[in-house]
């Protein structure tokens, strides 16, 4: 009996033997297989709010990127490699935009990511690509007053949107009076800062000037929109220059209308408007006010690039009435210039691709070509567009070429001697009087 029991544990430790080897065969050939999958594949972080008072706004910037991934995979992806999109939710949330950035460098191991719509949020992020040395692709006008290393600002800086949208307001409006009305963050407040500078260098008076600042996600106008149209009443031509962003310009526009202030009394411009945030809403109230961009839907292009990139668009969404915007455009034109680099260098490797992205080409979608400049801005014209009853917009002015980023403003007395430069200096902030790099980027 003993010498049988013997045997039978024997054997059974044996299968049992057998068994943990064969599934610890099983999960290392898994493991392989999911490091060989990993390994095949390019991470692309898309970091952009899909919930919170902004993802009327940067919802589409996902599926902007989701798109573009879709359409480089079926061209055989980059390096022989298919993409692969990482999307996260910071959900309006700025401290959780930081938590996100680093979770998708750290444990996704993405290679790039394209986010970001509040200068609050970049902000946030500013830190972690830094630290962890990756790329971040930022496709929204800003302030300026910045030029980092991992960063690509392919929105407008205030060159390319909000001087020349005040220098049309002067020109052609002959506006006299101005409300800075804006969203309370970096973005409004610095940019109003440069025009205010800017305003005062052309002759304009402080008295008029009337500066205003709202919380994210303000609905209740009536009070300002009463203030307006009483400083718009002192017989001077009276202009709106809106920084405001988010769903809170449903509720702006609709107390203008509620008032009975029309585009042709005191137009509003506004930098945060555009296709998306215009769809699905009541435009009556916004009909005849402006936006400056640098991009939009209804252009039409002699190559017929924008047309083919709004029809492949609404077939990718399935949805013929899918609008386009500017900030779409600029991850178009950010997401091509990354491509390239890449390809370029034969390597995703962030340092190879920061070198290699500054001389970068790629089309915009208005039929020229834009390019990635030393500081990290690139080229794009400037459009002032009036709103139609159908949500679109007729362009009532242009540059007549391409206008160069300019990261430093030269309104502001700390900034005019200061240039992006990461190609000759190696610098973000180098000081042109005295020859030095001031140490970083912002």
């Amino acid at each position: 009996m003993f010498s049988k029991s013997t045997h039978d544990i024997a054997a059974s430790f044996s299968r049992r033997g057998v068994l943990a080897a064969t599934a610890g065969l099983v999960l290392g050939l898994a493991s392989l297989t999911g490091a060989k999958a990993a390994d095949d594949t390019i991470k692309v972080g898309v970091l952009h709010s899909l919930s919170g008072t902004m993802a009327i706004s940067e919802t589409t910037l996902k599926d902007t990127i989701l798109f573009l991934i879709d359409e480089q995979n079926k061209k055989g992806g980059v390096l022989g490699k298919k993409l692969e999109a990482v999307v996260v939710d910071p959900a309006s949330n700025w401290p959780l935009f930081a938590e996100k950035a680093r979770e998708l460098i750290t444990k996704d191991k993405v290679s790039v990511v394209f986010g970001c719509w509040t200068s609050v949020s970049r902000k946030s992020v500013l830190p972690v690509f830094k630290e962890l040395n990756n790329i971040l692709f930022y496709p929204v006008q800003y302030e300026g007053e910045e030029s980092e290393r991992n960063v690509f600002y392919t929105g407008a800086a205030p060159n390319q949107q909000a001087i020349p949208a005040v220098d049309y307001l002067m020109k052609e409006e002959k506006v006299k009076r101005w409300v800075l009305a804006g969203t309370d963050y970096v973005y409004p407040r610095t940019t109003n800062k440069i025009l205010e500078a800017y305003l005062k260098s052309k002759g304009v008076a402080q008295e008029d000037i009337m500066i205003n600042y709202t919380p994210f996600g303000h609905s209740d106008w009536q009070t300002i929109v009463a203030d307006i149209k009483k400083f718009g009443s002192a017989g001077k031509k009276t202009a709106v220059v809106s920084t405001i962003n988010g769903d809170a310009n449903v509720p702006f526009y609709k107390e203008l209308g509620n008032q009975g202030i029309k585009a042709k009394d005191i137009p509003v411009v506004a930098f945060s408007v555009g296709e998306e945030e215009l769809a699905g809403i009541d435009t009556k109230p916004l009909v005849g006010h402006l936006a400056a961009w640098n991009y939009f839907e209804s252009i039409k292009t002699k190559d017929g690039s924008n047309e083919k990139f709004i029809k492949d668009w609404q077939a990718y969404t399935k949805n013929p009435k899918r609008v386009t915007n500017d900030p779409m455009e600029a991850h178009v034109i950010g997401f091509n210039m990354w491509v390239k680099a890449v390809e370029k260098v034969k390597s995703t490797d962030p340092d190879k691709v920061i070198d290699a992205l500054p001389g970068i080409e790629a089309p915009n979608l208005t039929g020229g070509v834009s390019k990635m400049l030393p500081n990290h801005h690139i080229t794009k014209p400037v459009f002032i567009g009036e709103i139609k009853a159908n949500g679109q917009f007729d362009v009532v002015w242009k540059t007549p070429g391409l206008v160069a980023g300019d990261a430093w403003s030269k309104e502001l007395e700390g900034s005019k001697d200061l240039i992006g430069d990461w190609v000759g200096k190696k610098c973000g902030n180098f000081n042109t009087k005295t020859n030095k790099c001031l140490g970083s980027g912002s």
